[in-house]
């Protein structure tokens, strides 16, 4: 499939295709700057393949130039391609590809803010990680940046887009929240009760993380991709190991690869029941809530007897595990097995509650074109329709050897959203339960040593959906690290579900989405 389309793609763009490099199920392609835009839009209209991260790199030291990613996957081949310009440091300009493709947005805007390349031709080149108190030309992400740094801040102020008509105001909500929940602002355009617009601003928290790691060692740089995402610690670190393994072409034992797959599942659950006590909270439906955050707490417990954590940290290195849990199978299978008798009985009695229906029912409702358009991923994409799931279309672990069903619905509401994390509640308890039964003898782990010059991407289906990392490493160090979370792909999907509902609707379709402000702003 990857050389058939590679084929294609050189008879369409012969003249403007400069470099082949292919590794593994990633092609990398080197094409003229000023094809970027008939290229790229030619793969993701006509060719029908979803482009799912954009990133720059500073090579200026090697090649002297910067050079920008656009990565495509191609889910029936478990293939990538991906499509590479390289941009002059004088002339720090190219051409923007937003205006075809709706997903480049934030990517284009990101890279303004940490590399200084200006995406010519975007419809919002406002800036997006770097606030208006950030000085002009300091770009974190370039080479020549110390990470010490402490710029002075400067006057500058942000503009919101402005809704004007009769009967409208806004309702600003945020960035400081109640409770615990971290920074993020929402502005609320609405006329009488429905809302008709909203506008979100993040990164409050940004925290450098892509800087951090090119300044630690390979091994405490597992660390840093458990605590990107704090609920998705291990989905982020067997992504970083993964992609780290690629590069240093090997093959980690099978025993590995389903303590891998147990680890990524329970991870799951706990997530997916903490979604659906959440949803069950804002509809103020407190027992449904209760019986699920009951159960989210007896797996957190789970994980805590058998790996020391409840978040599962410190389960994944480069080259396998660090612990087994194989003497834990039959405490693990009693455990999920009750769990999932009472979670059955529990949607069963939660579907039957006609006022909670009444609220989750055509309610955030996110239409199928505009999911495909925004690469939504994750439960929320497949419960618009999109049946894309990271661990059949690009299998990694111990997933080839197991067998699942994608759960994918077509309401894209709130109903919807829980009903695909019902599903894969009881999916993942499966898996677990063959990945237990199957659990090959032998070691959990190997010593990789010296990490060989190269770059390769790693990748796993977190609770959120796609989880993707980009590694180059030289000299057994990492000089690029792009960390690609679901949250940053579905947090705009929130300003198109929350249109024509009202606004105390605004809790429920925030819950379904399960957004990351830690994933989103690094």
């Amino acid at each position: 499939m990857n050389r058939e389309f590679i084929a294609a793609l050189k008879k369409e763009f012969g003249n403007n295709i400069l470099d082949e490099i292919t590794s593994l199920n990633e092609t990398y392609l080197t094409v003229k700057k000023e094809a970027n835009v008939k290229i790229c839009d030619h793969i993701y209209h006509h060719l029908d393949i979803p482009l799912v991260s954009i990133f720059a790199t500073d090579e200026r030291k090697k090649d002297g130039c910067f050079k920008i990613h656009y990565v495509f996957s191609l889910d029936k081949g478990d293939a990538f391609v991906i499509i590479k310009i390289n941009v002059d440091e004088k002339s720090p300009r190219y051409n923007s590809i937003t205006h075809k493709i709706a997903t480049a947005n934030w990517y284009e805007r990101e890279i303004q803010d940490m590399f200084g390349l200006v995406p010519v031709g975007h419809p919002d080149p406002r800036r997006l990680v770097n606030f208006e108190d950030w000085p002009d030309g300091v770009y974190p992400l370039r080479k020549d940046f110390d990470i010490k740094t402490k710029p002075p801040r400067v006057e500058g102020e942000y503009v919101y887009r402005r809704v004007e008509g009769e009967g409208v105001y806004e309702i600003p909500v945020g960035p400081v929240h109640a409770g615990v929940i971290e920074p993020g602002h929402f502005r609320f355009s609405v006329a009488g009760e429905p809302i008709i617009n909203l506008e979100i601003r993040h990164f409050y928290t940004h925290k450098g993380v892509e800087k951090l790691f090119e300044n630690i060692s390979l091994d405490k740089a597992v660390f840093l991709a458990e605590r990107v995402s704090g609920d998705n610690s291990v989905a982020h670190a067997v992504a970083f190991c993964q992609a780290v393994e690629r590069i240093a072409g090997v093959d980690i034992p099978g025993r590995a690869k389903y303590i891998r797959v147990v680890l990524l599942e329970l991870e799951r659950v706990y997530n997916h029941l903490g979604d659906i006590a959440g949803i069950a909270t804002d509809v103020a439906f407190a027992m449904g809530a209760a019986h699920a955050n009951r159960l989210k707490e007896e797996i957190l417990q789970l994980n805590e007897k058998i790996t020391g954590s409840r978040l599962l940290r410190g389960m994944n290195t480069i080259g396998g595990v660090p612990r087994d849990i194989g003497d834990k199978k039959d405490e693990i299978l009693l455990t999920l097995s009750e769990i999932q008798r009472d979670f059955r009985e529990l949607m069963e009695y939660l579907m039957s509650i006609p006022s909670l229906m009444d609220r989750i029912e055509t309610t955030g409702r996110i239409y199928n074109d505009t999911a495909k358009g925004l690469h939504v991923v994750g439960p929320v994409a497949r419960a618009s329709g999109i049946n894309r799931d990271t661990r059949r279309d690009h299998p990694y672990a111990a997933y080839p050897e197991t067998n699942f069903k994608v759960s994918v619905q077509k309401g894209g509401d709130v109903y919807a959203r829980t009903l695909v994390r019902a599903d894969e509640v009881c999916e993942s308890i499966g898996l677990i339960e063959q990945a237990l039964w199957s659990l090959p003898d032998g070691e959990i782990n190997i010593n990789i040593g010296e990490i060989p010059d190269g770059y390769a991407l790693g990748y796993t289906e977190a609770p959120r959906g796609e989880t993707l990392y980009w590694v180059m490493i030289e000299n057994n160090s990492i000089v690029r690290c792009k960390v690609r979370d679901p949250s940053f792909c579905n947090w705009l999907a929130i300003e198109y579900a929350v249109l024509d509902n009202i606004v105390p609707d605004f809790p429920i379709i925030n819950k379904s989405l399960s957004l990351s402000y830690s994933g989103n702003d690094m």
